[in-house]
C-alpha cells in the first residue's frame, strides 16, 4: 500500500476508535498487540493486511472501517411481519446537531447525554475535530465530551465531510464571535430542492455579519461594533434560521429580541442548553424569543437532549402499516399532539400513558402503545405547519399511513421543492399514490403491498417511508444504498428487529 493510503486508513481506524469511545491502548488490548503498534497504524506509518483490518473492523463493530473495501449499504427485508413488545424513541438528531454547533459558544467543556449515534452527527464530529476541537465519546460510548481549542484553525475544516451536511451552517452564529473573518464549505444534507440561506444572512446581518459565496464557498466578514438596534423579525419561521439567530444572540452583550421564531422541538432544547451555559433566554415555546446574552462562556456543562418525535412518529407508522400492536416510550407528547389527533380522527386505536418528565427535566414525554386498527382516509388533507402544527417532517410518514386507509387523502407538502415527488416510490411496492404537482400527492387506499427491490430515495423521510412499506409487504424487497436512513437513525433496522422484523443488512462483495 502506498504512504497515502496508509495514512487515510489510519485515519478511518482513529475515527472508529473515537467514535466507538475507545483509546489506543483499549484497541491494542482487542487485537492483542502494542499501544504503539496501533498508534503506528493511526499515523500512517505501518503496513497493513486486509486480514488486519478486518479484525479491527470486527472490534471495533464498526462499518467505516470497512466502507471503501465493501461499497453501499444495503438493506434485504422480509415484510409481512408483524412487529410487538416495546422501543426507545432515541434523542433527537436535529436538537444533537444543533448542540454540537452550540458547543462552540462555550470554552469550556460540554457533555451531551445520549447523543444519537448517526451520520449526521458523525460529519459534524469530523468538522469540528479538523478545526482544532477535541471530541470523544465517554462512559462506554453513550455520551459525547467536547473540549473546544483556545483557537479555532478554519484553515484546515473537513470541506468533505462539511458538505455532506446542511448543519455546518449554523457555524455561522457562534463563529461571527470568535472571529472577524472565516470561510465556511456550501451546506449540503438531503436532495431536497433549493433551500434559500437569505434568511440565515438578514438574521445575521444585525450582528455585523456579511457573507459572499463563491466556488463553493461562504466567505464571511464580521463588522466589529454592529448590534442589533430593533428586534430581529425572520422573513422565515424555520429551524435553523431560529437556531443560528439565538447562537449569535448567545454572546452579543446585550438584549436581543427574535420574532416570528421557530418554536419547535429542536429550537427549545437548544434554549434549555444555552440557559445551563448562563444565558437567559424568555419566551421558550413561544414566537417572540429574548435572549440575554453573556460576552464569554466559560463553563463545565452536562446536558441532556430530549427525544425526537420524527423518529416517534416513524415508530408508530411502523406499527400502523405492519398492522401490529407496539408500544413506543418515551415520545414527546408537546411535539406530537397534532399528528396524534389526526391518527385518532382517522381511526387508530392507542393508549397513552400519564406523562413524565425526559432527562433535560423540561420537555414532557409518554408511551403510546398502538393496536391494529381498521382506517379511513382524514376528511381535510395532511399538510404541515409550524409548531405547534403537524411537523413538517411527519407529513412522509402520512403518505405511507394513508395508503393503509379506506379512501383518498390529500398530502400536501408544501415547505420543499421536490420531496414529494419522492413519496411515489411508494407506488413500485403497490401503492396508489398521484403526483398531482411538485408539492401534492393524491394517496389511495387501503394498498396491498407487494415486495420489490429499489434505490433508497435521496432524502431522509421518504427513504424510512419506502422501508416501512417494505416491512409491510409479503415476500423480500431490497432497499439498496440506505447511506441517507443512516444519516438520521440510529441501529433503525436492529432496533426494529428486536420487536419482530426482519431487516438484514448487507453490501456488495
Amino acid at each position: 500500500m502506498t504512504d497515502d493510503y496508509l495514512a487515510r486508513i489510519g485515519q478511518l481506524i482513529r475515527d472508529a476508535r473515537q467514535h466507538r469511545g475507545w483509546t489506543q491502548s483499549q484497541l491494542a488490548e482487542a487485537l492483542g498487540t502494542s499501544q504503539s503498534a496501533v498508534n503506528r497504524i493511526e499515523r500512517g506509518n505501518q503496513n497493513i493486511s486486509l486480514e488486519m483490518i478486518a479484525r479491527i473492523s470486527e472490534a471495533l463493530d464498526s462499518e467505516i472501517v470497512s466502507l471503501g473495501y465493501s461499497g453501499p449499504m444495503h438493506l434485504r427485508v422480509v415484510g409481512g411481519r408483524r412487529l410487538s413488545g416495546s422501543i426507545d424513541v432515541k434523542t433527537s438528531k436535529n436538537a444533537c446537531v444543533a448542540l454540537l454547533c452550540a458547543s462552540l459558544l462555550n470554552s469550556g467543556r460540554t457533555v451531551l447525554r445520549r447523543v444519537a449515534r448517526i451520520e449526521e452527527v458523525y460529519r459534524i464530529l469530523e468538522v469540528l475535530s479538523s478545526i482544532g476541537v477535541r471530541t470523544r465519546w465517554i462512559n462506554g460510548g453513550a455520551d459525547l465530551e467536547i473540549v473546544p481549542p483556545a483557537e479555532l484553525d478554519l484553515d484546515s475544516i473537513d470541506h468533505e465531510a462539511a458538505r455532506r451536511t446542511r448543519s455546518i451552517i449554523m457555524f455561522l452564529g457562534p463563529l461571527l464571535h470568535r472571529m472577524d473573518r472565516f470561510r465556511l464549505p456550501y451546506a449540503g444534507g438531503c436532495d431536497l430542492g433549493t433551500r434559500t440561506v437569505e434568511p440565515h444572512m438578514s438574521a445575521l446581518r444585525h450582528f455585523g455579519l456579511a457573507v459572499t459565496a463563491t466556488e463553493g464557498i461562504y466567505h464571511a466578514e464580521v463588522e466589529a461594533g454592529v448590534a442589533p438596534a430593533r428586534p430581529i423579525v425572520l422573513t422565515e419561521r424555520g429551524d435553523t434560521v431560529t437556531e443560528n439567530a439565538l447562537l449569535a444572540a448567545a454572546r452579543h452583550d446585550g438584549v436581543t429580541v427574535i420574532r416570528n421564531a421557530s418554536s419547535n422541538y429542536m429550537v427549545q432544547d437548544l434554549c434549555f442548553f444555552l440557559e445551563q451555559l448562563g444565558v437567559r433566554v424568555e419566551g421558550v415555546g413561544s414566537t417572540t424569543l429574548t435572549v440575554h446574552g453573556v460576552p464569554v462562556i466559560d463553563t463545565d456543562v452536562d446536558y441532556s437532549p430530549s427525544e425526537d418525535p420524527v423518529e416517534a412518529m416513524s415508530l408508530v407508522a411502523a406499527a400502523v402499516v405492519t398492522e401490529s400492536e407496539l408500544t413506543v416510550c418515551r415520545v414527546p407528547a408537546e411535539f406530537m399532539e397534532i399528528e396524534l389527533a389526526v391518527l385518532e380522527e382517522m381511526g387508530l386505536d392507542f393508549d397513552r400513558s400519564a406523562e413524565y418528565p425526559a432527562d433535560n427535566g423540561r420537555t414532557r414525554l409518554i408511551d403510546l402503545t398502538v393496536r391494529p386498527s381498521k382506517l379511513e382516509a382524514p376528511i381535510d388533507k395532511i399538510h404541515p405547519m409550524p409548531f405547534p402544527g403537524l411537523n413538517i417532517d411527519n407529513v412522509p410518514f402520512f403518505a405511507a399511513i394513508a395508503a393503509s386507509a379506506q379512501g383518498k387523502t390529500l398530502i400536501h407538502d408544501w415547505v420543499y421543492d421536490n420531496r414529494a415527488i419522492y413519496l411515489t416510490d411508494l407506488n413500485r411496492l403497490g401503492g396508489r399514490l398521484q403526483l398531482l404537482d411538485p408539492h401534492r400527492v393524491l394517496v389511495e387506499g387501503p394498498t396491498r403491498w407487494r415486495a420489490s427491490e429499489m434505490m433508497c430515495p435521496p432524502a431522509l423521510r421518504p427513504a424510512v417511508v419506502v422501508l416501512l412499506a417494505m416491512m409491510a409487504a409479503e415476500g423480500t424487497s431490497v432497499l439498496r444504498n440506505v447511506y441517507v436512513i443512516n444519516r438520521g437513525y440510529e441501529d433503525l433496522a436492529e432496533r426494529l428487529n428486536e420487536v419482530g422484523a426482519q431487516i438484514e443488512t448487507f453490501r456488495d462483495i
